[in-house]
C-alpha cells in the first residue's frame, strides 16, 4: 500500500484592526495605485457572484496562455459546479475544488490587509468574500479585488455588474471583516504566494494531491523546498507526489533525501519499498519494508501498510523485472 500525504488545517481567526492601504508595508512608498486593469470582467446580475468571481480569477491566472481549458471556466459552466440553488449561492469549498480541477493551487490568504495588497503588487487579483450587511443579518457577496490606491485610500473591485467599483478602504475592510477576511489567490503549480505561510501553503498543496493532480502537486511541493529545503513534510510530499505521477527517479532521490534526515521515517521507508519492488529490487524492498514496520507505531496505518507491503513481497505478487534503480 502506498501512503499518501494528508494534511488537515483549520484556518480561522479574524483581526479586528482596520488597516488602511497606505499603512500596508507592501503599499508604502507608492505614489500611484496598483491596478490589474487587464483582469477580465464577467458581469453578474443573477445572484451568481461566486461563479462570476471565480471565472474572473481563473481568466486572470491564464494570463493569455493556454494553461488549462478556459472554455470550462466561464460563469455558466462554473455555475453548474459551484452554485447551489437551495443556498442561493456558492460555498468557498466548492470554489476551491473547481479551481483545483482546473490545474491551480488555491491558496487561502492570511487574514491581513497587507497579504491581500501584496498579491496585487505581485500581479494576482484576489477573490474575496464580503458581508454587505450585518453579522446577524448577512448578505454574502463574492468579488475580486484588482487594485488599491494608497493616495485616495480606496480599493478597486470587479463586483456584480460593476467592472470597476472604487470603494473606500475603510468600507471594504468592514465588509471583509464581517466575512472573516476570507481571500483566495490562484497559483500555478510551482508558484509561491507573496505572503507565504507554511501551514497554509502545505494545506493548499495537500488539497491538490488529494484531488488526484499528482504532477501538479509534485511541482508545488518542489517549490516548497526553496524556502524549506529540509522540511520533512515537503520532502515527503514531493517524493510521494512524484512517485504517484510516475516520475520514479525524482521520487527515489526525494525519498533518499528525506531518509538521510530522518532514517526512521516509516512512511518514506514503506513507499521506497514499493518503488524498489516495482523496479524488481525485491531484496532491497524487503529490507525497506521491514525497517518501515519496525519504525512505525504499532497498530498505526503506516504499520498496516508496511505489513501489506511485506506480505505482497513474500507472496511474490509485486510486479517488476530485473532490478534497475531509477
Amino acid at each position: 500500500m502506498l501512503l499518501i500525504l494528508s494534511i488537515l488545517l483549520a484556518l480561522g481567526g479574524c483581526a479586528s484592526q482596520r488597516e488602511l492601504v497606505s499603512a500596508a508595508p507592501s503599499m508604502q512608498d507608492r505614489s500611484a495605485p496598483v491596478e490589474l486593469a487587464d483582469t477580465p470582467f464577467f458581469p453578474d446580475d443573477a445572484l451568481q457572484c461566486g461563479p462570476a468571481a471565480l471565472a474572473t480569477v481563473l481568466g486572470a491566472s491564464q494570463n493569455g496562455q493556454h494553461y488549462n481549458d478556459l472554455r470550462g471556466s466561464d460563469p455558466a459552466t462554473l455555475a453548474r459546479e459551484v452554485y447551489t440553488p437551495g443556498l442561493g449561492g456558492s460555498l468557498q469549498l466548492e470554489l476551491v475544488a473547481a479551481a483545483r480541477q482546473r490545474g491551480f493551487v488555491p491558496y487561502a490568504l492570511p487574514p491581513e490587509a497587507d497579504a491581500l495588497f501584496a498579491e496585487l503588487v505581485a500581479g494576482r487579483p484576489v477573490l474575496v468574500l464580503q458581508n454587505l450587511r450585518l453579522r446577524t443579518l448577512p448578505a454574502w457577496h463574492y468579488a475580486v479585488v484588482i487594485g488599491a490606491d494608497p493616495v485616495n485610500e480606496t480599493v478597486i473591485l470587479r463586483s456584480g455588474t460593476e467592472k470597476r467599483l472604487v470603494m473606500p478602504a475603510g468600507k471594504f475592510m468592514r465588509t471583509w471583516d464581517l466575512a472573516e477576511r476570507w481571500g483566495l489567490v490562484l497559483l500555478r503549480p510551482g508558484e509561491l504566494p507573496a505572503t507565504l505561510e507554511r501551514e497554509r501553503y502545505f494545506a493548499a498543496v495537500a488539497g491538490v494531491e488529494a484531488a488526484g493532480r499528482h504532477a501538479d502537486a509534485a511541482r508545488a511541493w518542489r517549490a516548497a523546498l526553496g524556502p524549506w529545503p529540509d522540511d520533512p513534510v515537503a520532502l515527503f510530499g514531493h517524493a510521494t507526489a512524484s512517485h504517484l505521477a510516475g516520475d520514479l527517479a525524482t521520487a527515489y532521490d526525494a525519498y533518499l533525501a528525506l531518509l538521510l534526515l530522518e532514517p526512521g521515517h516509516a512512511a518514506a521507508l514503506n513507499n521506497l519499498a514499493n518503488l524498489l519492488a516495482g523496479q524488481g529490487c525485491r531484496v532491497a524492498a524487503h529490507i525497506m519494508a521491514q525497517q518501515a514496520l519496525e519504525s512505525a507505531t504499532p497498530d498505526s496505518a503506516i504499520a498496516a501498510a508496511a505489513r501489506e507491503t511485506l506480505q505482497r513481497l513474500e507472496a511474490d505478487t509485486v510486479r517488476g523485472g530485473t532490478c534497475e534503480l531509477p
